[in-house]
């Protein structure tokens, strides 16, 4: 069956859809479903606007020779992106854990493409819908394959990891993540190691940070691993020069410098480096291809608003994120500096004392003015005795009174909360 599946792929050119409104004609349509569409219900709609086939598990309407019905469309998707990552005996790199994959992800794009064909991830498409739409996207050129896989729920990686058979991978960090999910850090470490789980068994290089400590304990039982680290005794081992206003790392009498900041991020730039370096590569290409590197989509950006350096970090936030931000902006001596946290998501039961804690430590930075945004934040402003705000656009209306001028800012939180709203009022 899935020999056929893939021969009438291939006579689609490797083309497909998941979208009807895409169609511009000669695709395989994959009709997916989920709890609020059936794209079942479009599969004739989609043969009417040009799709050469349509992968079903549901027949609606009339029988057409072109409708390839199977059991589970998403499992067989999932199969199919397997089955086209098998056509490839080329480095297919994993990469997981809880902050930094796709700051990660992207420094390894614009690094090994200094030397190879790199097919990667785009954006954050790293779940079990995001994982098969890339692999089935790998050119047959490809000479190098970047994986970015997420998780929020037990059993997603070792899923993931099933369809993708990467032969090298690495876990950024564990760090509390999806809380609502996992419950707490132990959770999440047993769900992240299922990578090095899968890498163990199936022969595969596993790269370590050892400045991690549960990542370190964890890449001990680890037949074939390289170890990086900042600091710290490791196969490939920096010292942090610098994290304002960017990253430079020291390795003997080499210097690798970014456009990044903070110490987190010196972490996701020694594991780009350790990586390009199991591929061969010399740290001349490897420096050049970092430095090719700028952040966007609210991801590590610093920005100038006028007068103002904005650190800009709203893409996401969890526990773990939020306080390296803190304390690495803690570390700029420049005045004034203000700080903007909005809620963060998917805690569960521990979402009150984690935004407590959170907002403890932003109160602590000295010669600080901190605005904590969102339900979560606001509560635990008023328990410390300070001032929280419900909206966003409260802030927006109070910054129209009183902007700041030649400071330093930080602004993080969830993708939800839309916190780089806060640009044009500053």
């Amino acid at each position: 069956m899935m020999e056929e599946l893939y021969r009438l792929f291939n006579a689609c050119d490797r083309r497909f859809t998941t979208d009807t409104r895409t169609i511009s004609g000669g695709e395989l349509f994959i009709a997916l479903k989920g709890e609020k569409f059936n794209a079942n219900t479009m599969a004739h709609h989609a043969l009417e606007r040009g799709a050469a086939y349509a992968l079903v598990d549901e027949v609606h309407g009339r029988e057409d020779p072109r409708l390839i019905v199977v059991g589970d469309v998403l499992q067989t998707f999932q199969e199919l992106a397997r089955y086209h990552r098998r056509q490839f005996n080329i480095p297919v790199l994993a990469v997981g854990g809880s902050n930094g994959k796709t700051t990660t992800k992207e420094l390894l794009i614009s690094t090994l493409s200094e030397q190879f064909r790199v097919h990667a991830t785009a954006g954050n498409f790293n779940n079990h819908i995001g994982v098969p739409i890339t692999l089935l996207q790998m050119p047959l050129d490809s000479e190098i394959a970047v994986i970015e896989i997420g998780t929020n729920a037990f059993g997603e990686i070792a899923t993931l990891c099933a369809i993708v058979e990467p032969s090298h991978g690495v876990l950024t960090n564990i760090g509390k993540e999806h809380l609502e999910g996992f419950g707490d850090l132990e959770g999440v470490a047993r769900e992240e190691s299922a990578l090095f789980d899968y890498l163990n068994k199936h022969h595969g290089l596993s790269f370590v940070n050892n400045s991690d400590p549960i990542l370190a304990n964890m890449g001990k039982r680890l037949a074939n691993r390289r170890t990086y680290g900042i600091d710290i005794p490791a196969d490939d081992c920096f010292e942090l020069e610098a994290e304002l206003p960017v990253v430079r790392l020291r390795e003997a009498n080499t210097e690798f410098s970014s456009n990044l900041q903070g110490s987190h991020n010196a972490q996701n730039i020694a594991c780009t480096i350790s990586i390009c370096r199991t591929f061969g590569m010399d740290n001349t290409s490897i420096q050049h291809g970092l430095s090719r590197y700028v952040p966007s989509n609210n991801r590590s950006q610093l920005v100038q608003k006028g007068s103002n350096q904005i650190l800009l970090d709203a893409y996401n936030a969890n526990p773990s994120s939020m306080l390296a931000a803190l304390n690495t902006f803690d570390r700029i001596e420049e005045l004034p500096k203000y700080v903007f946290l909005g809620d963060m998501f998917e805690l569960g039961d521990v979402s009150e004392e984690e935004h407590l804690a959170i907002a403890k430590r932003a109160f602590e930075l000295q010669h600080t003015h901190v605005y904590l945004v969102g339900d979560q934040f606001s509560k635990a402003a008023n328990q410390l005795g300070h001032k929280g705000y419900d909206q966003l656009e409260a802030v927006i209306m109070h910054l129209s009174h009183h902007p700041p001028s030649n400071a330093w800012i930080l602004i993080k939180g969830s993708r939800g909360m839309k916190m780089e709203s806060l640009l044009e009022s500053l």
